[in-house]
């Protein structure tokens, strides 16, 4: 049975992050556990089981399949920004399908499967970008937000930790 986090799980049943903690506070994702500040999830079939509500409309949790692929660009004004106000925002932009709303930026991204690097300067895309990742629609992008550059190092313990 394969274990996943709160991100992973949320791209998994095709809702929001904030959604899904909700989900959770109410315990309706079936054997989801807290361990310390993260949420643990189990994966049946490859998706996490949320239980029905009593009230209300039921879940439509991931009803049609995404076809637009995912774009991953660094954002150059982000990083000019940074460096200018020495600060530690997030400059890694994830677009996931044609909606604008749908951005996530980040520090850090893990491609959870096949991917492409592309360069086109002659078809940049909406925000500029001339060189970005393209992911297939269907493949899980894990994304995190660091508040300092010591966080990120100590993530990075963690993962070798356990590997």
């Amino acid at each position: 049975m394969k274990i996943v986090g709160t991100t992973e799980a949320a791209f998994l049943l095709g809702i929001s992050v904030s959604r899904l903690r909700v989900l959770l506070k109410e315990n309706r994702v079936r054997d989801a556990k807290k361990v310390g500040r993260v949420w643990v999830i189990p994966l049946y079939k490859g998706v996490p089981k949320v239980q029905d509500c009593h009230r209300g409309p039921k879940g439509k949790w991931r009803q049609q399949k995404r076809t637009v692929p995912n774009y991953i660009h660094v954002n150059k004004n982000a990083i000019t920004s940074n460096k200018k106000d020495h600060t530690y925002k997030p400059v890694i932009t994830i677009k996931q399908g044609t909606e604008k709303h749908r951005n996530t930026y980040c520090h850090y991204v893990d491609i959870q499967g096949p991917c492409r690097v592309i360069y086109r300067p002659d078809r940049e895309k909406a925000c500029g970008a001339t060189v970005w990742i393209e992911v297939a629609p269907n493949i899980p992008l894990i994304s995190k937000v660091f508040s300092s550059p010591a966080e990120y190092q100590t993530m990075e313990n963690l993962i070798q930790f356990l590997a």
